[in-house]
Parts: structure tokens; C-alpha cells; sequence
């Protein structure tokens, strides 16, 4: 037997801030270095981690950065696809549809209301149904859905039966989303802080990938058709590779070390196993309140605005331009998803504010008044708020600091909130983080409807 000491998958792991390391006994036999030792050269784990991180989120992305799409086929009366472009889609209307005018919040709210509901069922049956079927099985479901939409580019439907579908393919989508991401923080809580920033950053790149996607379409002037197909096709191919990599991941030597002590610890099946409600885990979120409540505040902020306000705001400088089509595609989507991801993968080298500081739930109350801030910018239509801030370039500057704030608080709670616990309550720590993550969603999708209608 020997002593040895492991904090992360190696010198070259990614991740800063402060690590606990902790000392373990180890057969030599079983856990050689030599047998660790080429991990840290391709930091494999943590680069599976980001895709998994990528795949939780590019679901949802797809479908939302698909909005053009989606909406083209709600118009009343219904319009051909065949000859339909995506620049053409752009064009104003001078009406909208019901279905069409109400698409981003019912969508939003379709999204994170799920997400929550299955996000707290997930705390109740991850002592049911093992980590392997949750995340795997997951995973196979939102590759059967995109499967299915994609198929669905190329049927004919009525404006009401495409409406309902794809509210429940984005159900559907959400609540194993949610099961999926809610599994994969518990186990990066068994793993050194820094593994909680690959699936962060790579929610980030998620965005950011579809966002980039759409803009390739518009600038191909490709058919609205090929181009809806190939956004659905790119996500099953993002998805299977995501399932490649799950499967992967128990061969990693470092994976299976952290896992090994885990559950080598006294009475760690319980301790992760608990539900939310019950008495052990309101003890752990006591000591993760703050952490809990900061990430709540963040997505209730973020999806309160986005998309469903900072997606109606009109260029007052395109003057029926290029710029024109491309700013919502650009300014909103691609800079959101850009500067998010900026933020995510900045605690990859940066973890400041400390876990413990007052500055960080402070940072994170003052990201209320960007909704005041988007209000006031040209959101149309509108009848009550007056344009204080027409120009484009208000619009674009409140969007960086909007989204990279975002990305980077809510990366710091992730990290940070599983740390604040012992060790083998590290798993079902970050259940309840992500438990208060899609609780912030799900308000942030409610308080959309009343944002959008006081402006």
C-alpha cells in the first residue's frame, strides 16, 4: 500500500482557483502512476466533459436559433417552403399570426418549465435508475427527437399541428435535457472543482455553434428547407458524438480512480443518494444557499430577457440593409452565445471573486438592471415604454456585459457550490444546483411574459 496525493488529472489540467486535495490509499498494483500518466498530456476527461457539457445545451440552441424557421411555418395563411430563403424570412410582416407573434415565450416556457419539473424528479430517482441509463439513455432520446424534426422539415403541416409538435418535441427535449444535466454537475461534483468548467464552457459553445450555423445558412442563401434539415442533421451529429464519448469515459484511469474513492468512502451510497427534501439534503443546501439562490437570480434574469424580449429589438441604422438581416443573428444570437462562452471558460484560469466573498452574490444582484436596460431599448412592436437607447450600438454593448456576466457568475456558482460540502456529498450538492439552475429558468420563462408585455 502507499500514500499518494491527487487534486486534478494533472499539471496541465485546466481549471484555477483553489482545489482541496485530498490524501487516499491506494494499492500501488491497481493505481500505478504509469498508469495516470498520459492522461494529463490530452486532459481526456475533462475534454469529454466538455462534450457532454456541449451536448446538454445544443438541443436547446438548435431549436431556438431555428426561430425563423419555425415561424415561417406558422404564418397565416401557411407559406410554401420549397422557394422560401432565410434571407426572405428576415422581411418584416406587417402582421403576425397568433401562433407566430406568441412562438418565442410559449417556447421559452415550453422549455424551462420541464426542465425544472424533471430537473427536481431527477433528485428522486437517481437513487432509482443508475447514472449510466440516465445519461446514456438521455442522450439517445434528444438524438431521436432531432431525428424526428428533421424528418419533419420535409412533411407539410398545418400552421396549429407543426405549433403543437414542436412545443412537444421541445418538451420532450427539455425534460431528458434536464435529467441529463442534472446526472452529469453530480458526477463532475465527484471530480476537483475545475471539472465543472468543461460542461459550462461547452453549454456555452453550444449556443455559439448554432448561432454560427445560421448565419452560414443566411449568408448561403440556401432554400429555408436545406437549411432547417442541415441544422437538425449537424445537432444529431453533435449528439451521437456526445454518446461516443459517455461511453468512453469509464475507460479513463483518472475517471475511475475519483470513482473508485467515492464510493470507498464510509456510507457514500447514502450520502449520494439522498433526495432533495429530505433531511440530509436541506442540511447541504444550508450550506449551499448562497450559491444556490445566486445561480437561481442569474437564469431568472437571463431568460426573463432572452430571446424573448432581446430578439424583438429593430436595427435603427441597417436602413434596409445587410445589416438588417443579420443583426438579430448576429448582435443577439452569435454575441449572447460568444460572450457566454467567454465567461464560462474564463474560470478555467480565473475563479475570482473567492468562494466566499461578498462581491460575488453582489455581482450578481446587479445584473437586474439589465432588464430595465433591454426595455428601453427598440424592442418592436411596442406601447407603453418610451426608446431611450435607439442606437445599435446600446443594444450591442448591454449584450457583452449581459452575457459575459452570465457565463461567467453562473459558472462560478456551479464550481463553487459543490466545494462547500464534503466530498462525498459533492454529488448531491450539485443536484441541487442544478435544481436551482432550472428553477431560475423556469422563472425566468414565466417573468418573459411580463417583461415583454410592459414594454
Amino acid at each position: 500500500m502507499k500514500q499518494r496525493q491527487l487534486g486534478g488529472e494533472g499539471k496541465g489540467a485546466p481549471g484555477g482557483g483553489t482545489q482541496r486535495c485530498y490524501t487516499y490509499t491506494i494499492t500501488v498494483k491497481r493505481f500505478h502512476p504509469a498508469a495516470l500518466s498520459f492522461l494529463p498530456r490530452y486532459n481526456a476527461v475533462w475534454i469529454i466533459f466538455f462534450i457532454l457539457g456541449l451536448g446538454t445545451l445544443l438541443p436547446w440552441n438548435f431549436f431556438m436559433t431555428a426561430t425563423m424557421y419555425f415561424t415561417s411555418r406558422l404564418k397565416d395563411p401557411p407559406m410554401g417552403l420549397t422557394n422560401q430563403t432565410l434571407n426572405q424570412t428576415l422581411k418584416e410582416e406587417d402582421s403576425r399570426s397568433v401562433l407566430e407573434a406568441k412562438f418565442n415565450n410559449v417556447m421559452t416556457l415550453c422549455a424551462m418549465v420541464p426542465l425544472l419539473i424533471f430537473t427536481c424528479l431527477n433528485s428522486f430517482i437517481h437513487q432509482r435508475i443508475p447514472q449510466k441509463l440516465r445519461i446514456s439513455g438521455g442522450l439517445v432520446v434528444i438524438l431521436i427527437v432531432f431525428l424526428v424534426t428533421a424528418i419533419l422539415v420535409k412533411v407539410d403541416m398545418a400552421p396549429l399541428p407543426f405549433f403543437a409538435i414542436t412545443m412537444i418535441k421541445i418538451i420532450c427535449i427539455n425534460s431528458f435535457g434536464a435529467i441529463l444535466q442534472g446526472s452529469l454537475f453530480g458526477l463532475a461534483g465527484i471530480l476537483p472543482a475545475s471539472y465543472t468548467t468543461p460542461i459550462m464552457s461547452g453549454q456555452g459553445l453550444g449556443g455559439a455553434f448554432a448561432a454560427f450555423s445560421m448565419i452560414c445558412a443566411l449568408a448561403s442563401g440556401s432554400a429555408l428547407q436545406d437549411s432547417a434539415f442541415g441544422y437538425f442533421i449537424t445537432a444529431c451529429v453533435v449528439i451521437s458524438l456526445a454518446i461516443m464519448s459517455y461511453m468512453a469515459l469509464p475507460r479513463m484511469e483518472f475517471f475511475q480512480h475519483y470513482m473508485e474513492t467515492n464510493r470507498s468512502r464510509p456510507s457514500a451510497d447514502e450520502e449520494n443518494k439522498m433526495d432533495l427534501l429530505n433531511k440530509g439534503a436541506a442540511h447541504k443546501l444550508v450550506e449551499i444557499w448562497v450559491m444556490a439562490l445566486s445561480v437561481c437570480l442569474i437564469f431568472t434574469v437571463t431568460i426573463g430577457t432572452f430571446p424573448a424580449v432581446t430578439v424583438e429589438v429593430k436595427s435603427t441604422v441597417a436602413n434596409g440593409g445587410t445589416w438588417e438581416t443579420y443583426f438579430i443573428p448576429v448582435a443577439c444570437f452569435l454575441l449572447f452565445n460568444m460572450m457566454d462562452w467567454a465567461g464560462r471558460s474564463l474560470t478555467a484560469v480565473c475563479m475570482r471573486p473567492g468562494i466566499d466573498s461578498i462581491w460575488l452574490p453582489v455581482l450578481v444582484a446587479a445584473r437586474l438592471v439589465f432588464v430595465p436596460l433591454f426595455m428601453l431599448c427598440n424592442v418592436q412592436p411596442r406601447y407603453y415604454l418610451p426608446v431611450f437607447f435607439s442606437h445599435d450600438a446600446w443594444y450591442i454593448i448591454f449584450m457583452i456585459f449581459f452575457s459575459f456576466s452570465n457565463g461567467y457568475l453562473a459558472s462560478l456558482c456551479m464550481c463553487f457550490g459543490p466545494k462547500k460540502v464534503p466530498p462525498h456529498e459533492a454529488e448531491t450538492a450539485g443536484a441541487i444546483m442544478a435544481f436551482f439552475l432550472s428553477l431560475g429558468l423556469a422563472l425566468g420563462a414565466s417573468v418573459s411574459f411580463a417583461v415583454r408585455a410592459m414594454i
